[in-house]
């Protein structure tokens, strides 16, 4: 596949990379530096750790999964472990690790690779999403960007993590290029696309950062990158107390964190607020109102995402990539650490730990 600029700008003004023109120039303020070695580590362990701890009560409400579980700050019994209390992967870690290891054989972004890899393997939880998108592979539609869905859940962001390690030197065009192209192989929406492009952006810069930033930060950063990348398609809110409002996915996304900070509200106010489910409306803000509050603490920013939420698996996988490169593997508690499996199948344990240790050797971080 081609990353020629013509190329790409046929494929957005076709409608089948739904982003603004705009992202073909990359972030106004580059960032550059070289990235350390643990932090990469903390960044892809962090997801698998969140991924496991909330995926065993995944779809509960914050008080539903209260009430049967009280506040869940290590592994459950996983009935898929014997009832052992180990971390164990769901499609979170699957589809980010077979990113990895495409990224690792084929030296870049392959998106007719990485969709194969997505479609020869069974698939944990899969979304419906992915389920079309592997639909469409099977009847045959080619090329490889337009079998994704038109989707605006959170299937792409959930695995877009790795995308950062294609480019070692730190965000600018080529990072935002990969991201959008590597988003679109399963979910071929604007809002998508934008909320890929602006976390892929976020944690080269949190990766690079001497200390944790401030709310205002996170939030502006990625919302500005947002604004830059998405297309002004418009989105409503399912349910909640926002329901009924509508306009771009930027708009949408000021309007609830702008609430939720005049209501000051806690972590899980917000996300019962406008749900949390896999809709990247609710799915975005509740990362982003937890970093804002908890980015200082890995191991409380995780706990909220696991406890808070309702797609609690995914919004734990993407708050704990984020902390982890902000802060490094070594600020992980212990106990998730040795309690991870690390499997991306049903038996495969240690790979996700080989492969993280592989990305670190070839890419030579400090």
């Amino acid at each position: 596949m081609s990353h020629d600029l013509a190329h790409l700008a046929r494929i957005i003004t076709e409608g089948f990379l739904p982003a603004k023109l705009a992202l073909l120039q990359g972030p106004r303020d580059r960032v550059v530096g070289p990235l350390d070695a643990d932090r990469v580590r903390g960044m892809l362990l962090g997801l698998a750790i969140g991924d496991a701890l909330g995926n065993t009560s995944e779809g509960l409400t914050a008080a539903e999964r209260e009430a049967r579980f009280g506040e869940i700050r290590d592994y459950l019994p996983n009935p898929h472990a014997g009832g052992t209390r180990v971390g164990l992967p769901s499609d979170d870690t699957q589809l980010t690790f077979w990113t990895l290891e495409s990224l690792l054989e084929t030296g870049r972004l392959d998106p007719d690779d990485l969709a194969a890899r997505f479609a020869s393997r069974r698939i944990f939880g899969i979304g419906k999403s992915v389920q079309q998108f592997l639909h469409s592979r099977e009847q045959g539609i080619t090329p490889w960007y337009r079998c994704g869905a038109e989707s605006a859940g959170n299937g792409a962001l959930m695995r877009i993590a790795p995308i950062v390690l294609l480019h070692p030197d730190g965000t600018g065009p080529g990072l935002w290029l990969d991201t959008a192209l590597a988003s679109i192989v399963t979910h071929r929406d604007a809002s998508s696309v934008a909320a890929c492009v602006a976390f892929t952006d976020l944690l080269s810069r949190l990766l690079r950062l001497p200390a944790p930033p401030t709310a205002e930060w996170i939030i502006g950063t990625f919302a500005g990158t947002v604004r830059q990348v998405c297309t002004d398609e418009q989105y409503s809110a399912r349910g909640g107390l926002l329901a009924g409002g509508s306009g771009s996915f930027p708009d949408c996304l000021d309007r609830a964190l702008t609430e939720a900070a005049r209501q000051r509200w806690s972590t899980r106010q917000a996300c019962e607020a406008w749900h949390s489910g896999a809709y990247l409306l609710e799915t975005v803000p509740s990362v982003l109102w937890i970093l804002a509050n908890h980015a200082h603490d890995p191991e409380e920013a995780i706990v909220r995402a696991v406890n808070d939420t309702c797609d609690n698996d995914t919004i734990a996988a993407i708050v704990g990539a984020a902390v982890g490169a902000l802060h490094g593997a070594r600020t992980l508690p212990a106990s998730w650490r040795a309690g991870l499996l690390g499997r991306t199948g049903a038996s495969d344990d240690g790979v996700v730990f080989r492969l993280i240790e592989a990305a670190v050797r070839q890419r030579q971080f400090s």
